[in-house]
């Protein structure tokens, strides 16, 4: 295995999502920043069982870029992991294999308990509450009290599977969610903290604010109710794809899943009780290198 070259001031981190590639770089334990590629990586996932050729090879290819970029920055070789596209799928291990021809980096694909774990650690640390971390092929939700887990679930539904699955018909998209969500089984959220990661809740919380560039110091902490969300994602299925493009707030790269994503995170809340989600900037990339101790 490749060991990671990294500098005691920096190091980073690049998330292998179902929907997206991000690099984070943190200096001294506090995010620098972070960028993200497109490449919906789970693009007919959830019909085919199987990642596409073109899409093993576009995403790869936005690994290897991030690991380029980290390390002329001073970074160092970015420590890499893959969540449920990769794992779900048959042939995952093209992917990973891919990724080490192109770069020489051992991808670690991580369970979907542990992404639980690093979503909530990155977003409450040892902080009682909850969160749904709503990616493009699995969505977790995990409560934590004590700074222990209390309740931890992964299951198989995303933005992109969604889209898959349903498209932009509202009544195809509940049909959907409505055979996943009771593999949560008997949760109640009512009266827990709960809090949103990952691309969906940060895109909503941009279109709330009606954000003309995006700003993840502003969109963090933002509020969303369990009441506006179940109202926007009705306005955003009667519109386009393409129409929804001019949404003030929207990231044109989610347009077509996002409608979707709404549905489903407003699903889950109605369901399990809670009637807000609060937003967070930090997620399952600050979780990582805090549970693998790359950062104390």
């Amino acid at each position: 295995m490749r060991s990671f070259k990294q500098n005691s001031m920096k190091i980073s981190a690049i998330d292998v999502g179902s929907n997206s590639v991000r690099l984070m770089v943190m200096a001294d334990g506090k995010t620098l920043y972070k960028q993200i590629e497109t490449t919906r990586l789970a693009e007919g996932l959830a019909n085919s069982g199987v990642l596409t050729p073109q899409a093993i090879e576009r995403t790869a290819r936005a690994v290897q870029m991030f690991a380029a970029a980290s390390e002329l920055n001073g970074a160092g070789v970015p420590a890499v992991f893959a969540t449920a596209a990769v794992r779900s799928s048959s042939n995952g291990r093209q992917f990973v294999e891919r990724v080490k021809q192109l770069t020489g980096i051992d991808v670690d694909v991580i369970s979907g308990e542990e992404e639980a774990k690093c979503g909530i650690l990155g977003a409450l640390g040892r902080r009682d509450g909850g969160i749904v971390d709503l990616g493009g092929a699995s969505t977790e939700i995990t409560v934590q009290k004590g700074g222990n887990a209390v309740y931890s679930k992964s299951v198989n539904i995303g933005t992109v599977r969604l889209f898959d699955l349903g498209g932009q018909d509202r009544a195809a998209l509940l049909k959907a969610i409505a055979q996943k969500l009771p593999d949560y089984g008997n949760l109640d959220l009512s009266g827990t903290d709960m809090y949103g990661v990952g691309g969906t809740a940060t895109s909503l919380a941009a279109i709330f604010l009606g954000l003309e560039k995006y700003d993840p110091n502003v969109v963090d902490g933002t509020v969303l109710t369990t009441k506006w969300l179940g109202e926007e994602a009705d306005k955003l299925l009667l519109l386009t794809p393409e129409q929804r493009k001019s949404v003030k707030g929207m990231d044109v790269r989610r347009a077509d899943v996002i409608a979707g994503g709404c549905l489903l995170l407003y699903s889950i809340l109605n369901k399990f009780g809670a009637d807000r989600i609060t937003v967070s900037e930090s997620d399952n990339l600050e979780g990582y290198v805090l549970l693998k101790g790359l950062v104390k």
